[in-house]
């Protein structure tokens, strides 16, 4: 069964309708049928958590994270495994460490990462990306 990792822009492209929704709502609704596996790190939750608060209220924010703890997405903490591959993904320079762990939950879980955040194609040669604006 193939494995997906959101990042924070994959979930904030559902919430806001953006191009790409399609894409996140299909993965979404392929976790009932068993076609596929969704991770994402706790790190790329609080980084929706700040934008949310910062834009809006932390009420509002938690409201989201609240929601997406309804949704089939299995939240993984950051253990040391997963810290030290992201580590090494931010040594490499030009990506944000928030991002850096949703690259080291893909490269740990042969997964792929869903995003359309142009930050990881530095990682292209390590790493598997479905972009959403292609």
């Amino acid at each position: 069964m193939p494995v997906k990792v959101l990042d924070a822009y994959a979930l904030m492209v559902f919430f806001h309708d953006e191009k790409g929704v399609d894409v996140v709502e299909d993965l979404l609704l392929g976790t009932q049928d068993g076609e596929n596996t969704i991770l994402m790190s706790v790190v790329n939750l609080g980084e929706i958590w700040y934008s949310i608060a910062r834009t809006h209220s932390p009420e509002t924010a938690d409201r989201y994270v609240q929601e997406i703890r309804t949704m089939p997405i299995e939240i993984v903490d950051a253990n040391w495994e997963v810290v030290r591959q992201a580590a090494l993904y931010k040594v490499r320079g030009g990506i944000s460490y928030a991002d850096c762990f949703a690259a080291a939950l893909a490269k740990l879980n042969d997964a792929e990462v869903v995003t359309g955040d142009l930050e990881f194609k530095i990682l292209e040669d390590d790493i598997s990306i479905l972009w959403l604006d292609k």
